[in-house]
């Protein structure tokens, strides 16, 4: 028996394989001892959305959220002390757009950006020239994002009418493009835990994580982790991905706010098991220690860094990461890994090299593709699983 037991709301879409993975490693991590020295046992459980009185306690000490059920949310947060996955309080207010505002005055390599109107009612604008201030190519885009919902690339005058005509009355960016550039770069963190991936967005689902080490040099490395941690400090994110074009070592973000980002076992393969333990990890270190989110922003700290003229591009960083290393109290949570979670590691690795994975991934390959194709797909994943175990054996 735990001395203490800590409850962990997920609030879920349709997705079946983290979830499992997740309850899985819980069960197989045991008890874990706090500084007190007390027991702590983590217990996870699906939520549902339903009726509910803002006077009800909450049974959760800890809620991942990706349905975004705000209302319910809020109040946990505001009247039960519950740790969020994200803060539905930013993802409300602080969609792409305002995540892109503040990159620009952090000084960071946001492509240039006009906000457009949609197709107006009672008056026009000079669409023509908002777009010839920013140049073609140029990107047009919504502005709170979603899935590339509304995406387009535009070359011509001709293009870009058409794409403002189908966009309808929503507002909109034009960004500029950023040609030539060598790779794209997708950050997944996971509290103050990264992985940066080679992202290939042109390809199907299941191809678009390219598993690549070392494909950045180490100075675009730093900024790519420093760009999608700091982001997500500002905004009070803890569970969110950040894509960067990346042209030799210049680091340019754009798409910042993804705060329920893709972590399912067919698109990040390789990458998934290092997901669930950062997710594990992450989770059981704020249960345990007794972690609150912060349910404001503090951007001052931040803006004092941007707005000093005698700080270099590289100190402002430095000092960016400072702060969102901070945020996240990464001393603290690297000690508590190194001494309360040491065997997380093996415990991931033992689950992976199991019957239970394997049966896990089996359903989730014949749930997700034509019956014609699970022998491929099953080939193709179990493939880059064994390069995983094989690299994790080195």
């Amino acid at each position: 028996m735990a001395d203490v037991e800590h409850t962990v709301g997920m609030l879920l879409g349709a997705e079946e394989d983290w979830p499992r993975a997740y309850e899985a490693l819980l069960r197989r991590l045991g008890l874990v001892t706090g500084a007190d020295g007390r027991t702590h046992r983590t217990l996870p459980v699906r939520m549902t959305v339903e009726p509910f009185n803002l006077r009800d306690r909450a049974r959760h000490g800890l809620v991942i959220d990706r349905l975004s059920h705000w209302y319910y949310l809020k109040k946990l947060a505001l009247m039960d002390d519950v740790h969020l996955l994200n803060s539905p309080f930013t993802l409300e207010s602080m969609e792409k757009h305002a995540a892109c505002c503040v990159l620009m005055r952090l000084g960071l390599r946001i492509p240039e950006t006009v906000l457009v109107p949609g197709k107006p009612r009672d008056r026009s604008f000079d669409l023509d020239a908002a777009a010839a201030a920013i140049g073609y190519p140029l990107w047009v885009k919504p502005y709170d994002g979603g899935s590339w919902s509304g995406v387009s690339k535009v070359r011509t005058p001709a293009e870009l009418h058409a794409a403002h005509a189908a966009s309808g009355e929503r507002l909109m960016h034009l960004q500029a493009s950023v040609e030539d550039y060598d790779v794209v770069a997708r950050a997944l963190t996971i509290g103050p835990e990264t992985m940066v991936m080679r992202f290939r967005p042109e390809q199907p689902e299941h191809a678009r994580y390219q598993v690549e080490h070392d494909f950045l040099s180490a100075a675009a490395g730093e900024e790519v982790v420093t760009v999608s941690r700091l982001v997500n400090a500002f905004f009070r994110w803890e569970f969110n991905s950040c894509e960067s074009l990346v042209r030799g070592d210049d680091v340019f973000p754009i798409d910042h706010a993804n705060a329920c980002p893709d972590v399912s076992l067919t698109s990040l393969h390789y990458y998934f098991p290092w997901a669930m333990t950062a997710l594990l990890r992450w989770t059981v270190f704020c249960l345990v220690t007794g972690r609150r989110g912060r349910l404001d922003m503090d951007p001052s700290a931040y803006f004092a860094i941007a707005d000093d003229p005698d700080r270099s591009y590289a100190e402002k960083l430095r000092d960016y990461r400072r702060l969102a290393d901070g945020y996240f109290e990464i001393e603290k949570y690297r000690e508590f890994c190194a001494k309360e979670l040491k065997n997380a590691d093996a415990i991931v690795y033992d689950w992976v090299c199991s019957e239970e994975f394997r049966s896990l991934l089996r359903e989730t390959v014949r749930a997700r593709y034509p019956v014609h194709e699970h022998e491929k797909f099953l080939a193709h994943f179990g493939g880059l699983i064994d390069a995983w175990v094989s690299d994790q054996s080195r």
